[in-house]
């Protein structure tokens, strides 16, 4: 469950919502009693068949900062802003198109003398390039589950707890004391994942589960290519 830069960007997830309605919300679904391992599975599986969800936060990853605001839709694609060591960039992610706005000071880092040319102007560029596989992983809510999956350490049951209003199971991973909070009631959706340690810190929250997201190439980009390596 450790943040890692894909993970969250590594990765990328963490949310807050409960579709269905509030009577159904209020319900306790019985993930308090369960085991850790049972608990996480239970909620990658709700967040994996979610149509939709949206992941927002601020995380250090083997000391480089991290923070983003993505909306995703499962095998459709993405949108937002990621933020890398302070180089920021828009996202747009449509199928396996990647759609890049970057500030000048991310051009200026990621395409040198290019950087004049495509001032302002949105970038096209194929998902599965080196260019942006990594970032790409985040725009998939079962693709950053499985990082997430692949990377946590011994889990433990802390029980429960009011989370910024909500009821949440606490799943620790004693490995960095990383903490997945899982909606107690209804659904059990991640909610957050907060702490870690000094390489690997930050809060990334959840929510918007099953909203509908509206993904529009951006008109006129360019077609990174054209630039050659």
């Amino acid at each position: 469950m450790r943040v890692s830069a894909l993970a969250l960007v590594l990765t990328a997830a963490l949310l807050a919502g409960c579709g269905g309605s509030k009577k159904e919300a209020a319900k306790p679904n019985g993930e308090a009693s369960k085991p850790a391992n049972q608990v996480f599975a239970d909620a990658k599986s709700a967040a994996t068949s979610a149509s939709s969800a949206h992941v927002s936060g601020s995380l250090v990853s083997n000391g480089t900062p991290y923070t983003l605001d993505l909306s995703m839709s499962r095998a459709k694609g993405a949108k937002g802003s990621v933020s890398i060591n302070g180089l920021r960039f828009d996202l747009v992610k449509i199928g396996d198109t990647a759609y890049i706005k970057g500030s000048d000071a991310f051009y200026r880092h990621f395409a040198g003398p290019v950087a004049q040319l495509i001032h302002g102007k949105w970038i096209k560029l194929s998902a599965s390039s080196d260019r942006v596989r990594s970032v790409a992983a985040l725009s998939s809510i079962s693709g950053l589950f499985a990082k997430i999956s692949a990377s946590h350490g011994k889990l433990v049951n802390d029980g429960t707890k009011t989370y910024q209003g909500q009821q949440v199971v606490v799943i620790r991973d004693v490995s960095d004391n990383s903490k997945l909070y899982v909606a107690a009631t209804g659904k059990p959706y991640p909610v957050a994942i907060v702490g870690g340690n000094k390489k690997q810190s930050g809060r990334v929250t959840f929510d918007d589960w099953n909203e509908p997201v509206s993904l529009t190439a951006p008109k006129d980009a360019i077609d990174i290519s054209q630039f050659g390596g």
